[in-house]
């Protein structure tokens, strides 16, 4: 038989790749336009249907909100990399963190946007559901440092685990030498 031939090489066409990419990135940018004219103002009635106009309500809720769509993508994420799966692991992981944390993105399009129907959300949360963007942030903050601490205790965890594994070894070790050097003072 005779050696291996080599793989054959296969041609990139570079000129319909750049005129897919550009049409994704139109059609993005389109979809982006049109969900930043009508998101905000329905995110807004939604939370202000949810709070009924109360300061109590407005804030709970957004307080719940904030801390679970923002505790869930962040461990949704933490697993991806603590897995280190394929690319289409890693790619799926982000869609599933992002739908996630769709109801804050949804107030952050509220609070951070510029346009009409951010200024009319900016109005019915005023007015629907006090208090539910301070909550948000409060929300988030939260989560965020119960993630912190949840990923530093497991990674601290793990260390002291692969630690004790080392002294036990190290133990082991000397005890093995030690029965030795008795094995040979006696022989």
């Amino acid at each position: 038989m005779s050696a291996s031939a080599p793989a054959p090489q296969r041609h990139v066409n570079w000129p319909r790749r750049l005129a897919l990419l550009g049409i994704a990135v139109v059609v993005a940018l389109v979809v982006a336009l049109i969900l930043s004219a009508v998101v905000p103002r329905e995110w807004a009635q939604t939370v202000g249907g949810q709070a009924d106009g109360g300061l109590l309500s407005g804030s709970g809720l957004g307080l719940f909100y904030g801390f679970v769509f923002t505790l869930l993508p962040l461990l949704v994420l933490w697993l991806v990399v603590r897995l280190r799966p394929s690319v289409g692991w890693w790619v799926g992981g982000l869609v599933v963190a992002l739908a996630l944390a769709a109801p804050n993105l949804m107030t952050l399009s509220i609070v951070m946007g510029t346009g009409n129907a951010a200024h009319a959300g900016e109005r019915i949360l005023d007015v629907e559901a006090p208090g539910f963007r301070g909550g948000t942030l409060v929300g988030v903050l939260v989560a965020v440092a119960v993630t912190a601490f949840v990923v530093y205790t497991v990674q601290m965890r793990r260390r002291a685990g692969r630690r004790a594994d080392r002294l036990e070894h190290e133990v082991r070790d000397m005890r093995r030498a030690r029965d030795e050097d008795d094995a040979a003072g006696r022989g």
